[in-house]
């Protein structure tokens, strides 16, 4: 069976410093921080009193009275997310078989808010009114299945979750059944609302936040030696994938194609990840393989850093294994300083970062990080404070979650 070329032809992205593809790209390029005091909920008693939130958000601007009501959170992002990357692809629905596009989507922790809220509405009232949406709410799957029921998308539709691995789980699968001729399109990515008193407080409790109240913007600091947790994050990104000769039959932009990814697992930890990188670096190497790419013609890679003690120094380890003590062309930089960690959603939108650095020649920075670790060691090229400029060809972008889940996308500049 002949293997299929899949392309990357729309992007979405709802996050915590752009609630669209244009205003999350400026404010990465220009290194903002998304990071400030929680307004969700009273945060007096808890040890971590800031996130990143989403800002100026309005979802009845964007959604239907209905599909608000009987949506998550999580749910509503990616419809939001995934409504941008349609448009963005510049497809006409109509004028396609309904069946040619699937949908495959990620969440790491799904309806949490709503099962929170009707959870302790019931704990202070011991009266079981709960809504009749409180099932279908929860599921991890809702977000896969709105999105194909707003947009008419009848191919194949399943729900991805890795915890932090996740989109970059969901992209995986749209990329390998789409090389298989299994499908011709998909919307992909992941969605994550978790900033919740149950969220908060439960990543708390592992001592995995950040406790810099103080200065919340400049908390979240991967590879600096004072970095102390991560910060958590809320938001979605979503990519159109595409055979190939589909995109070019009807004209569509491309972006970059997608040529190989990988997954591996630590089976080493609940939470912590391999000390010496041991799934990580085959993960990098699988997809490296897969997409007919050695070490040294990569340009660009998205750290997964988390800004975590273990995390960080796990992963560059997994770096130099792949890359060498002194990779020439490798240039790092870790996207969740801005952006915050959104869990199931981070893959999608630091793919698009990936993406948008092979389109523009802009690799975005690492912010607040000024003492590296002196345990990576000096010749690892980690871009901080600024943006640059850089010829950017492959791009690789690392994605790793609880439970030991790795995952590595490689993208290419298409050459036809």
């Amino acid at each position: 069976m002949k293997e299929r070329r899949v392309v990357i032809t729309g992007m979405g992205a709802l996050t915590p410093i752009g609630n669209n593809i244009n205003d999350f790209w400026d404010n990465a390029v220009n290194g903002k921080s998304g990071a400030a005091p929680i307004t969700r909920f009273d945060t007096t008693r808890f040890k971590t009193k800031f996130a990143c939130e989403l800002k100026d958000f309005d979802v009845s601007k964007f959604l239907q009275r209905t599909d608000i009501q009987r949506t998550d959170l999580f749910t509503q992002y990616a419809l939001v997310a995934a409504g941008e990357a349609l448009t963005d692809c510049g497809i006409n629905l109509e004028q396609i078989s309904p069946y040619d596009i699937g949908v495959i989507w990620g969440s790491a922790q799904g309806g949490m808010a709503s099962f929170e809220k009707e959870v302790m509405e019931y704990a202070l009232s011991r009266t079981p009114r709960f809504s009749p949406m409180f099932g279908p709410k929860l599921l991890l799957n809702m977000a896969s299945g709105m999105i194909a029921i707003k947009f008419g998308l009848m191919g194949m539709n399943f729900t991805t979750t890795s915890a932090c691995a996740t989109s970059n789980t969901a992209i995986m699968d749209a990329y390998s059944y789409i090389k298989l001729g299994k499908a011709k399109m998909f919307v992909t990515g992941g969605s994550e609302a978790g900033i919740i008193e149950s969220g908060v407080g439960g990543f708390d409790g592992m001592r995995a936040l950040s406790t810099n109240n103080d200065n919340p913007e400049k908390a979240c600091c991967p590879f600096d030696i004072a970095r102390n947790g991560f910060v958590m994050a809320e938001g979605a990104g979503a990519l159109i994938l595409e055979e190939l000769e589909h995109a070019q039959q009807r004209g569509a932009k491309i972006y970059a194609e997608i040529a190989g990814a990988a997954m591996t697992a630590d089976a080493y930890h609940v939470a912590a990840p391999h000390p010496e990188g041991r799934g990580a670096a085959k993960a990098m190497e699988l997809a490296l393989e897969e997409a007919g790419v050695k070490p040294g013609q990569v340009n660009y890679l998205n750290a997964h850093a988390t800004s975590t003690p273990s995390g960080d120094i796990s992963e560059i380890k997994a770096v130099v294994k792949v890359f060498g003590m002194a990779p020439e062309n490798l240039m790092i930089s870790a996207s969740k300083s801005m952006t915050g960690h959104m869990l199931g959603g981070a893959g999608a939108v630091e793919s698009v970062l990936c993406i948008k650095a092979i389109e523009t020649g802009i690799i975005t920075p690492t912010i607040n990080t000024q003492h590296i670790d002196p345990e990576i060691p000096a010749t690892i090229n980690i871009i901080t404070g600024k943006s640059i400029m850089a010829d950017v060809k492959v791009a690789v972008s690392n994605s790793f979650g609880f439970g030991g889940h790795n995952s590595t996308l490689v993208f290419k500049r298409f050459e036809p």
